[in-house]
């Protein structure tokens, strides 16, 4: 018998399936048996990617705050089409990220490998400065924007993450920024919160930030749900940005407002997307592995726990 919340998750299935297709990576995220990845079902890690709204939020926020980087942006700007594919580009990052946290050890490693390659013929300058993509610490500043969205992501749509876990999260995944040439990686949110306060000197709002940020808000995917704006996800973004980015980026009283119109509306829809579905990579992985993704709604046990 059909669920009576039917009508609400068949179309938001039906959009995430298209917005981002599973054949896309061609990674096998079933086989082989038994084999966790790098992460596994004991992490935080798994745990906090599992949610696909807060995972796009967060990747949102994240790409907000990289634009505030100019070396860090300069690699998106000269050698990326996001101008025309910018959806493209989201889903690229999408499967890097579900496939570095989900994927068996081969696959995790064949994509970190493929990256590093990608990453050694994007060089240039900005203002005569040189930067390389696979310079550490460009790389650790574009992987703590993005741990630091994808968790806050997780608070916000979610559910409320302790401090503890929350530093087990941020240790845990810095094993995918390290492996592809970061260093010096944050991993506690006392060590985020220090490297954002390091990192502000440097960021600005420029030409190429506000162009980027054009490209953005000019993105208007299709609706899932009935009633939902179209920038749901970008406000959704927009509302994990920490006071100072906000500052950083110009936010005004409107805007924020709206930010916070679409965490709400974004915060009534998320379980929803559970409903919808029950057979995404998590659910995969944790098969995979032999556990019911039951487990993932549990916290972790602390190392040495029985």
């Amino acid at each position: 018998m059909p669920s009576p919340l039917s009508p609400l998750t068949a179309p938001i299935r039906r959009w995430v399936l298209d917005a981002f297709p599973r054949s896309q990576s061609g990674i096998d995220y079933d086989r082989p048996m038994g084999d966790p990845g790098w992460f596994g079902p004991d992490s935080m890690t798994w745990r906090v990617h599992a949610e696909l709204p807060s995972m796009l939020a967060g990747g949102l926020c994240a790409l907000m705050l990289q634009t505030l980087h100019p070396r860090a942006l300069a690699g998106v700007y000269d050698h990326s089409n996001f101008r025309d594919d910018l959806i493209g580009r989201l889903r690229r990052t999408t499967a890097f990220v579900a496939g570095t946290t989900y994927a068996p050890t081969a696959e995790v490693d064949a994509l970190v490998a493929r990256v590093r390659r990608i990453h050694t013929v994007v060089r240039g300058s900005v203002d005569g400065v040189p930067y390389a993509a696979d310079e550490p610490a460009l790389l650790t500043w574009v992987h703590v924007t993005e741990a630091y969205g994808f968790l806050q992501g997780f608070r916000r749509y979610g559910r409320a993450v302790p401090g503890p876990l929350a530093d087990r999260y941020y240790d845990e995944y810095r094993r995918v920024a390290e492996a592809l040439g970061a260093t010096d990686v944050p991993r506690s949110e006392a060590q985020v919160a220090a490297y954002f306060a390091r990192q502000q000197p440097q960021l600005r709002l420029d030409a190429r930030a506000r162009e980027v940020l054009q490209v953005l808000a000019e993105v208007r995917l299709p609706v899932p749900v009935p009633g939902l704006s179209r920038d749901v996800f970008l406000g959704a973004g927009a509302a994990l940005l920490p006071d100072w980015a906000s500052a950083l980026l110009q936010r005004g009283a409107g805007e924020r407002l709206r930010a916070r119109a679409s965490m709400r509306l974004l915060q009534g829809a998320a379980p929803l997307f559970r409903r919808a579905l029950p057979d995404g990579l998590a659910s995969r992985a944790c098969a995979r592995v032999g556990v019911d993704v039951a487990v993932l709604a549990d916290w972790p046990q602390r190392a040495g726990d029985d």
